[in-house]
């Protein structure tokens, strides 16, 4: 691994960024109306002058193009802008549910890969027996049930059978690390059984083709025990499509968890990000879809760092 490639990376990564911030701008732009209307409402009583002043302090009396521009450069500086409904920076409020959303993410991540990698091995070893179809049958399940449909039956189960389980309250993990997990588990795996279902899929049709790959013919020749084939061999180089998956459903699982949020009650950014489309607090509509642009942009650098992991025959340059 070259550090002179991951920099070339994070280079390449900036004129996609900087495309990214001019379609959410924009988009948020052509939205009807302008912070200073939602902030005055529908009772105006200001004269004039004052709008004016308003619009100057606000930076709304230049045209659109200067407007982003201005807006870019305090983006490079970690200012996302204010709210305009509680009046506090928009980075602030990010940092303090970004790590809810990502230990959501990252446990459902977690989850998926643990189900997903073993009964894709396991179909892809029993192809086309009763347990190859049995797998693929629970994930065709997997990957048509809505979110929210599997997240309702899960909790009216759970409710039902563990009378004690903690379903809601979220603490932080530093605080009860045990409760924390105890809330957050059934979230996550309600937001990665898709997931999990994609995975095991990837998994399956990735092993079946290094199974039918010359070397694997060879080792079973020289009589190298089916096991061994499998772990030593075969599964490594089938990883790295698994890898790519993976890595790219983090970046969708940050940016997709409003639903989840909203049904857990989960103080995450993905639950920020409804709130403030509700309020029609722009400021931190435009923040949040820029930032999770951002990370979905980085963890696709980070997946490609880590195909040389897997498999070192994999020359970054």
């Amino acid at each position: 691994m070259k550090l002179a490639y991951i920099i070339g990376r994070l280079i390449s990564a900036i004129p996609t960024i900087i495309i990214l911030t001019l379609f959410v701008f924009i988009a948020i732009h052509m939205v009807p109306g302008d912070v200073i209307d939602i902030m005055l409402g529908t009772q105006n009583f200001l004269s004039e002058e004052q709008m004016q002043e308003l619009y100057v302090k606000y930076g709304l009396d230049k045209p659109v193009a200067v407007q982003y521009l201005v807006w870019l450069k305090n983006m490079v500086t970690g200012d996302l802008g204010t709210s305009i409904r509680t009046g506090e920076k928009v980075t602030s409020m990010i940092a303090q549910k970004f790590p809810v959303t990502f230990e959501l993410a990252f446990l459902s991540i977690i989850f998926s890969i643990i189900i997903g990698i073993p009964f894709g091995i396991i179909s892809a070893v029993k192809k086309n027996t009763k347990t190859d179809y049995s797998i693929r049958f629970l994930g065709l399940i997997g990957l048509s049930a809505p979110v929210f449909w599997i997240g309702s039956l899960l909790i009216v189960f759970i409710s039902g059978t563990f009378v004690n389980y903690t379903l809601f309250g979220f603490v932080p993990f530093i605080q009860e690390p045990l409760k924390n997990l105890q809330v957050m588990l059934v979230p996550a795996i309600t937001l990665g059984l898709m997931v999990a279902a994609q995975i095991m899929r990837m998994s399956r049709n990735s092993m079946l083709d290094v199974l039918s790959q010359e070397y694997i013919k060879v080792a079973y020749a020289k009589g190298v025990s089916k096991r061994k084939i499998i772990m030593k061999h075969a599964l490594r180089n089938a990883l790295i499509p698994v890898v790519t998956i993976a890595g790219i459903q983090l970046g969708y699982l940050i940016g997709g968890t409003i639903i989840i949020e909203k049904m857990f009650a989960l103080p995450g950014m993905g639950r920020l990000l409804l709130q403030a489309v509700n309020q029609r607090d722009y400021p931190v509509v435009q923040g949040i879809v820029t930032f999770i642009g951002v990370m979905i942009i980085l963890i696709n650098i980070l997946v490609d760092i880590l195909y040389s992991v897997i498999d070192p025959r994999i020359d970054l340059n």
